[in-house]
């Protein structure tokens, strides 16, 4: 089980602004204006991925896992942690967005084998020297590139199916 090697998702877990439902606690409202303007579920601020970061290099530290915590461990790890998400919902059919079939220790269980898999690709990235937010912009361009709006709206091909 994953918790047992990385087993910082519960550290992680009482950094987060969030309850177990998953709706944000606000001191300022941020949040729940977004989410009203968008419809779009969002993400507290914090924990940022530099936090989790950190929080998973102190916890590593102090267990003296780095000799085992190299990318190929971690890539596998990683893996692993994927398959366990995917079990939770295998046999289900289609989910509904924001999961209202699912009960409340369902969701609980599906946010901590998530929050592995973030904690594994992080360290991942860390041990890769890959800064993933940076990361993030670089691809977000490439794919506005290799997919315009005006050329892909509603359509799910990819973007060598496409003509000029």
């Amino acid at each position: 089980m994953a918790m047992q090697q990385n087993g910082s998702a519960s550290d992680i877990h009482k950094h987060n602004d969030r309850s177990a439902s998953n709706h944000p606690i606000t001191t300022n409202g941020s949040e729940e204006v977004e989410h009203q303007q968008t419809g779009r579920f969002t993400f507290s601020a914090e924990p940022n991925l530099e936090d989790i970061r950190r929080m998973q290099a102190e916890f590593t530290d102090e267990r003296n896992w780095n000799q085992f915590h190299q990318p190929r461990n971690l890539l596998l790890a990683l893996v692993g942690e994927v398959g366990e998400v995917s079990e939770l919902f295998q046999w289900r059919g289609e989910v509904a967005e924001g999961l209202p079939d699912w009960t409340e220790p369902e969701r609980e269980h599906l946010a901590q084998e998530l929050s592995d898999v973030l904690i594994y690709l992080v360290e991942l990235a860390e041990k890769c020297n890959v800064d993933l937010p940076r990361a993030v912009l670089r691809k977000m361009a490439l794919n506005r590139l290799k997919y315009p709006a005006n050329k892909v709206h509603g359509s799910a091909k990819k973007y060598t199916e496409y003509k000029d």
